[in-house]
């Protein structure tokens, strides 16, 4: 999350420039033409309190949670989200025997493959391989990876069939590719959503929420991207931590993102929201207590 303090203190060394050539050179209140060793120094300044404002910030976000209760980070609520999400991604809720699912979903994201659908097309499946392939160089997947960098942004599979799928299929047996596609969804999805629920002042089952629609809708900047998503939510309802109700504020979410959906794919099924975290929300289940049953794309699910 981009904060005001930063993005701020970041266009200070513009606005003075523009100051500069703005007033005629030869005004009496025209400044002097800095010199190029202290036009320097002056961005560095800036530059330098900008990043020490942006650390105090994330060392008081911090300290915020870690005084708040665990949520979705309880091992328990983990995996409960872990199950949810795969019924939404691969109509089951044994999300460990996915690590080696590889298709094309024909939703102009190319190959969708493992835990949490990491997909060729959104740039997620491409830092998995190049983070994996750093600790675990000449990995089976590895000699793909120009293959990946091109067809990335796209639906291409081109320099990856015939064989891709053959060997994401046989390097998702190995435990360290497991433990990579674990890795990568806590560090690009799971985490960064619990995190910025928790200061939004949202219980278990909100931070369910932010974390699947970021798998969903993904952590980019695009207009249907979840940061996106979440500007216009706040156009319509307030955070609990800015003094919202809860419940209307993830009302607000789910509305906005189901439009979303629609949006980007009108024939979309969107039981994920609709008789899923709509149904969670509308019992008051805020805490995402267990047993829950849900349906998704026509399939009942229990979970006590």
């Amino acid at each position: 999350m981009k904060r005001a303090g930063v993005l701020f203190l970041a266009g200070v060394p513009v606005v003075a420039t523009a100051v500069y050539f703005v007033l005629p050179s030869g005004a009496a209140d025209a400044p002097a033409a800095p010199s190029s060793v202290s036009a320097q120094s002056s961005r560095d300044d800036v530059k330098d309190r900008a990043e020490q404002e942006h650390e105090r910030q994330r060392d008081e976000d911090d300290e915020v949670i870690a005084s708040l209760p665990p949520g979705l980070a309880a091992p328990a609520k983990r995996e409960l989200a872990h199950r949810l999400v795969s019924s939404a991604e691969h109509s089951t809720t044994d999300w460990r025997s996915t690590y080696g699912i590889i298709e094309d979903r024909d939703d102009d994201c190319g190959y969708t493959a493992g835990i949490i659908g990491f997909c060729t097309g959104t740039h997620d499946l491409l830092t998995l391989v190049e983070h994996y392939t750093e600790s675990h160089p000449g990995n089976g997947l590895a000699r793909y990876l120009p293959a990946l960098r091109e067809v990335d942004g796209t639906d291409s599979h081109e320099g990856l069939d015939p064989g891709f799928t053959d060997a994401w299929k046989a390097e998702s047996q190995l435990p360290e590719f497991r433990a990579a596609q674990e890795e990568e969804r806590d560090r690009v999805y799971f985490e960064p959503a619990v995190r910025l629920a928790k200061l939004d002042g949202l219980g278990t089952l909100g931070q369910f929420v932010y974390f699947d629609a970021m798998v969903f809708h993904g952590t980019g900047t695009d207009e249907n991207g979840f940061y996106a998503l979440r500007e216009r939510v706040l156009e319509r309802a307030k955070t609990p931590a800015a003094g919202g109700s809860e419940k209307t504020y993830l009302d607000a979410f789910l509305d906005v993102r189901r439009e979303a959906m629609l949006t980007r794919y009108p024939d979309r099924d969107t039981s994920r929201i609709d008789t899923a975290q709509r149904r969670f929300l509308q019992a008051g289940n805020l805490d995402l207590d267990t047993p829950l049953t849900w349906e998704m794309y026509g399939d009942s699910y229990t979970l006590s």
